[in-house]
């Protein structure tokens, strides 16, 4: 009996003399240093919440971390340097809306002026999206990425802790909608044969063993009420009424009445019965209980009058909804902790967070706003102090400087401008420059060294991002022994022009400003990206795809300038092999080339085929639009793996709603969206979408123009080659 208590204390003597080895032996300037992370489950959550409360409610700042089960469901959807802000939310949304988030890091920072350091309270969640409830939907679905799983799995990711152990939640949204629905579908099954027998009561009783049953239950109940009636003081009388060998029927006392249980009868039997109790008894009531394990229990209560049966009813009813209440409330699970950070109001903290931002608002609050404004307006009123690291580290010279155009990166950072922490070590170049120490405490026991962890680890990073975030916050003066954490933290000067600054994408440095209620063009900008494009000027872009896979984007280029001239593309950008972005140099260029494309396709001539752009609409499948349009198919939730691909299953959906339409626009020429074959068509808006003010062009004339202007240059080329 004594063998799992043995066990017990060898294993903790072993992690005492591991933890002692570690906190007194030399550290090597390449050894990473370790720190403990509170590992969290649905196991101890309870008890870690608590804690977590205390801490949050101390802190100057939370730094927070997330890993997800992948970050793209195509290829496409990846972020491109010719990506628009509300395109770039759209892609985030889409990536939000269909992963999963499998570990949620959490990292109060306090400032303890005592110790002239921050402690850290670094919590690593485990969380999965179990369904706890039984009216909260169909069962969760998301996608996993192969690349993130063997990313995941490569840092030594605990698949078991998370499926099994995993915390559950519920998000706003789904809380709202499980009460609703609570209500709906119980609302009427605690009360009495009267408001429930309306789709039974006429049910003919033709079958001879409905006939016997329901006058054996009339004749059942009719003898136990007399039995009560007679002997309303002898508990052992009441105790021994109606007793069967089946034990079917057990008089209880139920809410200080009595009663019997029903148990064992089929759901039939238990509609005839519910059949007899409104035709035969006024003074009895059927109701229907449900235990707090979700166990079911069906009685039939004796009343003394119909307001006495009305008070029981409503007792019923009123303590059921507390009941289903208190189960959702529980079943909010990590939510709980959202709802904290976001009722504290304390400055969060993130490293290039604008995704695991939309993470926290689809998982967390509910289904993201279809708009970047409304997201922009909604995350700020719940988190109205959020920093990004990766804009502080692209954005202030002196840690520019001090990072020396390194890496940006999360664990680079960590490693160039926390040295003393990330190796224990003093050896660093920066080992002379302001230094903010920082412990670990977990469970109350506090360290400088650590013994566990691991990068990519969901409350590691969160860690590590704080103990970036204070480094930065040093090296910009901030001194933390004078300031009225976090007050003055928030509000001081040197950050509040860097706080709810996100990059929105750092493939070209857009950065998006949460405070901004009424967004404008001023609220996204860009900071010391170099650019391998030329300024891109989204109303000269032009979509194509479906073009031949053979064409490369030096023959692309050339098709289209023998028609525009030598200067008329400025950049040509695939999106993957079945589609691309030109971008003309003037926005002319765009409806004439889309007219030109049309016009060459319906017109199947000698001239057409031998036109410069033949190349490019070989195979009858290349489709091409605007900008906008771009947009619309970045919008919808279909992830096809090729452009081409989700582009056509984008336009059937487009073609499906303009064919409804067709009736209102009488008989107005509609335009393609796709291949432009003359049979497809589409309403005069996705016309106007594409071709702008061009779209009432004559196509004849814009051919004219262009053979004319195709002529010139070649006479151009023939001149320059006899000089």
């Amino acid at each position: 009996m004594k063998k799992p208590a043995l066990v017990r204390a060898f294993s903790e003597a072993l992690t005492l003399v591991r933890s002692t080895y570690l906190l007194t032996r030399p550290f090597s300037s390449a050894t990473p240093s370790t720190f403990s992370v509170k590992k969290v489950t649905k196991t101890n959550f309870e008890s870690a919440l608590e804690d977590l409360r205390r801490h949050v409610r101390d802190a100057d700042f939370v730094s927070f971390d997330l890993e997800m089960t992948g970050v793209t469901s195509a290829p496409w959807r990846d972020s491109f340097e010719f990506d628009r802000f509300d395109v770039r939310y759209l892609k985030v949304k889409d990536s939000a809306e269909k992963f999963a988030v499998v570990q949620f890091g959490v990292c109060p920072f306090r400032w303890d002026a005592s110790k002239e350091s921050f402690v850290a309270h670094p919590h690593n969640f485990y969380i999965f999206p179990r369904k706890e409830l039984t009216v909260d939907g169909p069962a969760y679905e998301f996608l996993c990425q192969t690349s993130s799983i063997d990313f995941l799995a490569k840092h030594q990711f605990d698949f078991n802790a998370c499926i099994h152990e995993g915390i559950s939640y519920l998000s706003r949204a789904q809380e709202a909608e499980s009460l609703r629905c609570l209500n709906l579908a119980h609302g009427g099954e605690i009360s009495n044969s009267g408001s429930h027998l309306e789709d039974f009561k006429d049910i003919p009783l033709v079958r001879t063993a409905d006939i016997l049953f329901t006058e054996r239950m009339k004749n059942r109940f009719s003898e136990w009420r007399d039995g009560l009636l007679c002997s309303t003081t002898r508990q052992s009388q009441l105790e021994g009424q109606i007793k069967d060998s089946k034990q079917q029927l057990q008089t209880v006392f139920f809410k200080m009445r009595p009663a019997l249980t029903l148990n064992g009868f089929t759901s039939h039997q238990l509609r005839l019965i519910q059949l007899v109790i409104r035709k035969h008894f006024k003074d009895l009531a059927y109701v229907r209980v449900y235990g707090d394990d979700s166990s079911e229990q069906k009685l039939v209560v004796y009343t003394d009058s119909e307001d006495d049966k009305d008070l029981l009813l409503k007792h019923l009813k009123d303590e059921f909804f507390e009941q289903k209440e208190r189960k959702v409330k529980n079943a909010l699970g990590f939510r709980q902790v959202i709802d904290l950070l976001s009722s504290e109001k304390k400055l969060l903290v993130g490293h290039n967070c604008f995704l695991d931002i939309a993470h926290i608002y689809n998982k967390f609050f509910g289904p993201l706003p279809a708009t970047v404004e409304e997201f922009v307006s909604s995350v700020h009123e719940n988190f109205p102090y959020i920093i990004d690291t990766k804009h502080l580290l692209n954005v202030e010279s002196v840690i520019q400087h001090l990072m020396k155009k390194k890496s940006t990166s999360l664990s680079s950072a960590f490693s160039l401008l926390c040295p003393q922490i990330a190796f224990a070590s003093r050896s660093s170049a920066l080992a002379s420059h302001p230094f903010v120490k920082v412990e670990v405490q977990v469970d109350e026991m506090r360290s400088s060294n650590w013994n566990s962890g691991a990068k990519h680890e969901a409350g590691y990073d969160a860690f590590m991002t704080g103990c970036v975030f204070a480094q930065v916050c040093r090296h910009l003066d901030i001194n933390f022994q004078v300031l009225s954490l976090p007050t003055e933290l928030v509000n001081s000067e040197k950050l509040q022009k860097h706080i709810n600054l996100l990059y929105l994408s750092w493939n070209n440095g857009d950065v998006i400003n949460l405070s901004s209620r009424d967004i404008s063009s001023q609220s996204f900008v860009s900071h010391n990206h170099i650019r391998r494009y030329p300024k891109i000027v989204f109303s000269n872009i032009v979509l194509i795809w479906g073009f031949p896979s053979k064409l490369k984007p030096g023959e692309l280029r050339e098709c289209v300038t023998k028609v525009f001239g030598p200067g008329s593309v400025t950049s040509i950008y695939y999106l993957d092999k079945t589609a691309a972005f030109i971008q003309f140099n003037k926005e002319e260029f765009v409806f004439d080339f889309l007219v030109l494309k049309e016009t060459l396709e319906r017109n199947n001539d000698p001239i057409s085929i031998l036109h410069p752009l033949s190349k490019l609409l070989e195979g009858g499948k290349t489709g091409a639009a605007t900008y906008e349009v771009y947009k619309e198919i970045c919008r919808s939730s279909i992830s096809q793996v090729l452009f081409a691909d989700q582009a056509q299953e984008v336009g059937v959906s487009l073609k499906s709603e303009v064919v409804e339409s067709r009736e209102e626009v009488g008989n107005q020429e509609f335009h393609s969206l796709g291949r432009g074959t003359g049979t497809q068509k589409s309403n005069s808006k996705i016309s106007s979408k594409l071709y702008g003010p061009y779209h009432h062009l004559s196509s004849d004339k814009v051919m004219d123009a262009l053979y004319v202007a195709e002529s010139n240059i070649e006479e151009k080329r023939a001149i320059t080659a006899n000089l």
